[in-house]
C-alpha cells in the first residue's frame, strides 16, 4: 500500500509549534516581501481570507478581524518538514518526500494489521514529536493515496484507507479534482462525457492516451488502483539550477546589486555542490520599475550569458567571472525590483574530472573549502560562512518584517525556557 502523509496548513502548523498563542486565532503566512497570503490557518479560511490575497487590501482590517500574519520563513519550515520525513522512516521502510509538506511511504502490513491503526499510529507521533497535525491516506496507487489523503484530513481521526474497489468514492468526485487533472484538462474531458473520477477510471488507456496524452491515461490506470510506470527517477539531476528573489525596496545603487548578484550565485553554488554537478555557465538577469519622470521608461529586463572558463562549482571562480558583466549589465538611473541568477550546461563532477581530454576542473583545496563552508552551514545555519562580496548588511533583501525566529536552525534563536 501507498500513504500520503500531508501536513495540515503546514506553514501556519509550523508559526504555532513554537508559539502556543496562535492556536485557536485566524493566522496566515505571506509569500516573499510580505506580498501575499499563502498559509491559511481553518480560522482564516473560515473568515474568507483566500489563498493568494495579497496583505497590503487585508492589514487595514487585521485588527478588526484579530487576524495574525506572519512572514514566511522557510529555514524553519524545511527543517521541521526534515524532521517529519525522518519520523516518518520508522514507520515505512520507503519515504518518498513529494513537497515540503507532504510524503508518500510505501507499508506493506502483515495480514491481520490495520492500515487505519498504522496511520494513527504515525500520526500521533508526529503530532507529539513535532507538533504537526497531519491528514494521513492510504491506497494501492499514488493518485488514490493523494484522494484518500483529502478525505482522512476532514475526518476527526485525521486516516482514510480507501476501500477495494474505489468506486463509492470516485463515483462522486469530479474529475477536476483528480491530481494532475486541473480545471482546464477537466473542460476538455467533460466534452467527451468524462466528469467524474470514476468515469476517467472506466474510460480505455488507450483512447485516453491517443486523446489526451500518456500522463491522462496512466492516471486512469491509477484509479483502477494500477500503479503506472514513472519515466522519471525521482533522483534525477536537475538540469538548471537557479536562484532570486524580489528586493525590499528598490535598488538603484550599483553596490547593493553587486551584493545581490554575489549571493544569489553563493545560493545556487551551494545546491550545485550539494549535486556534485558543475555548471558550464550563468545566464544573469535584472528586473527595472518603470518610470514616470520626465523621461518616461518602461519596465523590463535585462540578461546576459556568461560562460566558465572550464566547468565548476567554485563559487569564487564564479563571481569572478561573473563581475565584469554585472557592471556592464548595470543602468545608472534605474530602480530594480529583482536579481537573479540561473546555471546552465550542468552535468556530475565525477564525469567530467574523469574525462582526460579536459583540463582539471578544481582545486583540491578549494573543494576542501567548500565542503567545509558548507558543512558548517549545514551545522550551524545557513550563511554563517559567506563571501565578503555577498555583503554583511544586505539592505536590499527581501522585506519580512513579520518574521519568526529560527528556532531550530539558529543557535541566536534558540527559544528560552523560563
Amino acid at each position: 500500500m501507498i500513504g500520503l502523509v500531508d501536513g495540515n496548513n503546514f506553514y501556519v502548523s509550523c508559526e504555532r509549534v513554537f508559539d502556543t498563542s496562535l492556536e485557536g486565532r485566524p493566522v496566515a503566512v505571506l509569500s516573499n516581501n510580505d506580498g501575499c497570503v499563502i498559509s491559511r490557518s481553518p480560522e482564516a479560511k473560515a473568515l474568507g481570507i483566500a489563498m493568494g490575497a495579497p496583505y497590503f487590501q487585508l492589514k487595514r482590517d487585521a485588527a478588526h478581524l484579530g487576524l495574525v500574519f506572519k512572514s514566511s520563513n522557510y529555514a524553519l519550515y524545511g527543517d521541521l518538514s526534515r524532521r517529519l520525513v525522518a519520523i516518518l522512516g520508522q514507520f515505512a521502510p520507503e519515504v518518498m518526500p513529494y513537497s515540503i509538506d507532504e510524503a508518500f511511504v510505501v507499508v506493506n502490513l502483515p495480514a491481520g494489521q490495520s492500515y487505519a491503526e498504522h496511520g494513527a499510529a504515525m500520526r500521533a507521533t508526529i503530532l507529539q514529536w513535532i507538533g504537526i497535525p497531519c491528514g494521513v491516506g492510504f491506497a494501492p496507487t499514488k493518485t488514490l493515496a493523494k484522494i484518500a489523503n483529502h478525505i482522512g484530513k476532514k475526518r476527526p481521526d485525521g486516516v482514510f484507507v480507501m476501500p477495494t474497489p474505489a468506486d463509492p468514492v470516485l463515483r462522486d468526485l469530479p474529475v477536476g479534482e483528480v491530481w494532475g487533472i486541473g480545471s482546464r484538462l477537466a473542460e476538455k474531458l467533460g466534452r467527451i462525457g468524462v466528469r467524474t473520477a470514476l468515469q476517467l477510471a472506466q474510460r480505455d488507456t488507450l483512447d485516453l492516451q491517443k486523446r489526451f496524452s500518456v500522463t491522462v491515461a496512466r492516471t486512469g490506470l491509477e484509479l483502477r488502483g494500477v500503479p503506472a510506470v514513472e519515466d522519471e527517477c525521482p533522483e534525477t539531476l536537475s538540469q538548471s539550477l537557479s536562484c532570486s528573489r524580489s528586493f525590499g525596496h528598490p535598488v538603484s545603487a550599483f553596490g547593493e546589486l553587486e551584493e545581490a548578484v554575489a549571493f544569489y550565485t553563493a545560493a545556487a553554488a551551494e545546491k550545485l555542490r550539494q549535486e556534485r554537478q558543475v555548471a558550464a555557465g550563468i545566464n544573469l538577469y535584472f528586473q527595472h520599475y518603470p518610470e514616470y519622470g520626465p523621461v518616461p521608461r518602461d519596465g523590463g529586463f535585462a540578461s546576459t550569458t556568461v560562460a566558465f572558463p572550464e566547468p565548476t562549482d567554485d563559487t569564487s571562480a564564479m563571481l569572478c567571472a561573473l563581475r565584469p558583466f554585472v557592471r556592464g549589465l548595470f543602468v545608472e538611473g534605474r530602480r530594480y525590483k529583482k536579481a537573479g541568477v540561473v546555471f546552465f550546461g550542468l552535468e556530475p563532477k565525477a564525469l567530467v574530472e574523469q574525462d582526460l581530454f579536459r583540463r582539471a576542473t578544481s582545486d583540491p583545496k578549494r573543494d576542501n573549502l567548500y565542503q567545509a563552508v558548507d558543512q558548517i552551514n549545514r551545522r550551524l545555519g545557513r550563511g554563517k560562512v559567506f563571501t565578503l562580496s555577498s555583503g554583511i548588511e544586505r539592505p536590499w533583501m527581501m522585506r519580512r518584517d513579520m518574521l519568526t525566529p529560527n528556532y531550530t536552525t539558529s543557535w541566536d534563536d534558540l527559544p528560552r525556557v523560563r
